[in-house]
């Protein structure tokens, strides 16, 4: 029998995209259809987003007044992806992106997203207009976090699971909002909606829902101490029980190096085609010859993503012959770190600020090694990409960067499970003596090319977290 849930976010691929959440809130309903459940996926109607729905919009449910102003919700298709878009206008119909404009965060935010949550619980009260009603309500991150409180207080008869993709953001609001959010007055207390002094939406979820889940099993662990949580540590830890970490995947049909129109082909048994990809980006780049690995890094330039790192272990790394390319913007500081060290070295360092996702695909198809020292990461996906194009991945090991990548000490290259290198602590010291190891590894052909097709045999598509999100989900029903 199928069954059926809700999906609540901000963001979807192919509909919209900011970050990593959108990949897997568009991700999740194609895989979970393997396993017998049917997912919709409820977001806000931005500009010109009706219009790209595949089939003509349904008006499915209507409020006169939601959250001040007149909203419906259309049903459609994009992508085989079964989508209702709230339409509220008076909300989300204005320039710029989902949560900021011109002049920073819009100052409604709290009621734009919590008019999300209140209607995606209405539906699960009753439905919505061409008979459908889930089983299940999955709200994401602080955008959604409001969804399984606002299930509670209708008394809806659904069960609700939150998954954090980044506990950073949580969703604060001014608790003078409490009516204005159409939250009980009597729900604000330290263990329900008040954070603080202040109301958290990501709060209320996590006391709200039935089940937590994070992007990876070590950020669930990580979550509960004082490091990670970012003052949610005592709300996750109180809630253990209930919490799971569930790796995201990646797609496959997307991420292939066998079938990426941007590469020369190549596969684990194939790899010719890496070398063909590796002299392009080289010469894409205006580099001069690189003899030792070629490193990359497409990222977020901040702190947390640990690119300060970077600038004082490379005139060692440069030394030993390495090359490095950094695709990506950020912190005005840190983009001019990596853009001076590019001018001091044109032919060893090429940059590039800003995003361009088919130079990504050309920057995993033709580099050696990915650099990811994160302070913290949820899940990440570039590690991911890494491995499935046998760019060797350098990762911090924290969050889903441990999960995903074995480290290639000693034991593990031996029995010959290594995929790539893990450092700790998060600093410049263990950062350096892992650059260290990479371009020693790199010089040992033989182990290098094993690690790389490792990586690259790694199952990485969404089937086995899909199958844990279903057996979640049959486990709320069967409880």
């Amino acid at each position: 029998m199928t069954r059926r849930v809700l999906s609540v976010a901000s963001e979807c691929v192919p509909l919209l995209k900011t970050g990593g959440l959108a990949d897997v809130v568009g991700a999740l309903p194609k895989a979970l259809a393997d396993h017998d459940w049917q997912m919709r996926v409820m977001m806000p109607a931005y500009p010109g987003l009706i219009e790209r729905l595949a089939t003509d919009p349904e008006i499915l449910w209507t409020d006169a007044d939601l959250f001040g102003g007149t909203a419906n919700i259309l049903g459609g298709k994009v992508d085989g992806i079964d989508v209702v878009l709230l339409n509220a206008p008076h909300l989300y119909d204005r320039p710029g992106g989902p949560y900021s404009g011109p002049q920073g965060d819009y100052w409604d935010n709290a009621e734009r997203f919590a008019a999300l949550s209140w209607a995606a619980a209405a539906i699960c009260k009753a439905g919505l207009g061409d008979g459908w009603k889930p089983d299940i309500l999955h709200a994401h991150d602080w955008q959604g976090g409001f969804a399984p409180a606002y299930v509670r207080y209708m008394k809806a008869p659904v069960k609700t699971v939150i998954t954090v993709h980044n506990i950073a953001f949580q969703g604060h609001a001014d608790p003078a909002k409490l009516a204005a959010l159409r939250l009980p007055p009597e729900e604000f207390r330290a263990d329900a909606l008040e954070y603080y002094g202040a109301l958290s939406s990501l709060k209320a979820g996590l006391v709200a829902a039935d089940a937590i889940t994070t992007v990876s099993p070590t950020y669930a662990n990580e979550l509960m101490r004082p490091e990670f949580g970012m003052g949610l540590q005592g709300v996750i830890a109180a809630r253990a029980a209930t919490v799971s970490g569930i790796l995201n995947g990646v797609d496959t049909e997307v991420w292939s190096p066998s079938k990426d129109p941007e590469l020369a082909p190549y596969s684990a048994a194939k790899m010719a085609g890496k070398a063909k990809n590796r002299a392009a980006l080289i010469k894409e780049f205006g580099l001069g010859e690189v003899p030792g690995p070629l490193a990359i890094v497409v990222s977020r330039l901040t702190a947390q993503k640990g690119i300060d790192l970077i600038p004082g272990a490379l005139d060692e790394f440069l030394g030993r012959g390495g090359g490095l390319i950094v695709l990506g913007s950020g912190e005005a500081a840190l983009e001019g770190a990596v853009a001076q060290a590019a001018r001091g070295r044109p032919d060893r360092i090429g940059v590039m600020i800003g995003y361009d996702e088919a130079l990504s695909h050309r920057m995993f198809g033709g580099g050696d090694a990915v650099l990811v020292p994160s302070r913290f990461e949820p899940c990440g996906l570039t590690q991911m990409y890494g491995l499935a194009y046998g760019t060797v991945p350098l990762v911090a090991a924290t969050g889903g960067l441990a999960d995903t990548v074995i480290d290639a000490n000693p034991a593990a290259v031996s029995a010959g499970v290594a995929t790539g290198l893990t450092f700790h602590p998060t600093d410049g010291l263990a950062f350096g003596q892992a650059m260290r190891r990479l371009c020693a590894l790199y010089e040992d052909r033989k182990t290098w090319s094993k690690i790389q097709r490792n990586g690259m045999k790694q199952n990485l598509d969404w089937s086995q977290s899909s199958a844990r999100y279903a057996a979640l989900y049959e486990s709320l029903l069967d409880a």
